[in-house]
């Protein structure tokens, strides 16, 4: 069976304090949801045939996932409904964000009768293949669990995701994880190797939709090798797993825009030990082993121009690795 390949990587964002503990036993009026579960997706598998990446009948979908973080707030409200603010006015504060979403899907399920009002704060670059939006659902359902002393277990809240998205289940189980199914069966993985993420989102747009249509799974010719990629996260291997790592959407979408391919070789060509786009595009994500390599880098990235968007960060894993 032929099979494709899909890579993403997200960043983290500053001053973002971890709260371990559920605090399901305090009343709270205020929230900051402190775990923002951002999808590091560092290998995708998909085998089968779909037009489009959230289509019901995608199957055999293999991914390996890192967790980073980000944040927001949400503060309860006498009045009725859900109202939301954020740093990026071009976001939507309606129906259409997946925040509202995930807060609804609680609220309806509920019978929550109070508001919420959330206040948001998006540092993940929008439309980046990056699912910065799966991660604020995520965080969401965290906070609205909490807020409202609603009891879920984090599984019980991964069943519930699956309607808002196929990347928020493991937004909430955070670490490093096999992905099946369209996203939603998870499995456990030996943490992610401790390395630096150069992270380049030139200044384009792309269309996943675009991108999967454009697809033809009969030319793939070159797959990530996954049992090497499990292997090199057995062994603690980061030269390994960049080794075997993999994404057939490149051909697509760096058809469209060769751009990519340039930040990809800049990234290489600065001490990267591999570099490749994340998801559908067009952001562009580099590792490294070395500190200072990664920095230096960073600042000739920056200096080139050809990326808009530049953010250096490393992996985090769970129990703080």
């Amino acid at each position: 069976r032929r099979r494709l390949f899909l890579l993403r990587v997200l960043m983290s964002s500053p001053n973002v304090l971890i709260l371990d503990e559920p605090t399901n036993d305090l009343d709270i009026q205020t929230l900051t949801i402190l775990e923002d579960y951002l999808d590091n997706r560092i290998f995708c598998e998909l085998s089968g045939e779909t037009t489009e990446p959230d289509a019901e009948d995608k199957k055999g979908f293999d991914t390996f996932m890192e967790r980073y973080k980000a944040g927001l707030e949400i503060e309860k409200k006498d009045e009725p409904g859900i109202s939301i603010t954020t740093n990026l006015p071009f976001i939507p504060t309606d129906e259409r964000n997946l925040v509202y979403k995930a807060a609804k899907l609680l609220m309806d399920e509920f019978d929550i009768r109070e508001g919420i009002t959330v206040e948001l704060q998006k540092f993940i670059p929008v439309a980046a293949g990056m699912a910065g939006g799966s991660s604020d659902a995520a965080a969401t359902m965290i906070g609205m669990n909490r807020l409202f002393n609603l009891g879920l277990t984090v599984k019980e809240m991964m069943k519930r995701a699956v309607a808002i998205g196929a990347d928020v289940p493991y937004c909430l189980l955070r670490g490093t994880a096999l992905a099946e199914g369209i996203g939603e069966q998870l499995r456990p993985l030996p943490p992610c190797p401790n390395c630096y993420v150069l992270i380049g989102k030139p200044a384009i747009s792309v269309s996943t939709k675009m991108v999967y249509e454009k697809l033809d799974s009969a030319q793939i010719e070159h797959h990530p090798d996954i049992d090497r990629i499990l292997e090199g996260l057995q062994w603690h291997n980061l030269n390994k797993i960049s080794e075997y790592m993999g994404n057939v959407l490149e051909k697509v979408t760096i058809a469209q825009y060769p751009i990519i391919e340039e930040i990809k070789n800049h990234m290489k060509e600065h001490g990267a030990v591999n570099a490749m786009m994340s998801g559908s595009g067009p952001t562009v994500f580099g590792l490294f082993d070395d500190k200072d390599t990664a920095e230096h880098a960073c600042e000739a990235l920056r200096e080139s121009k050809i990326a808009k968007t530049v953010f250096l960060t490393t992996v985090f894993n769970n129990g703080g690795h």
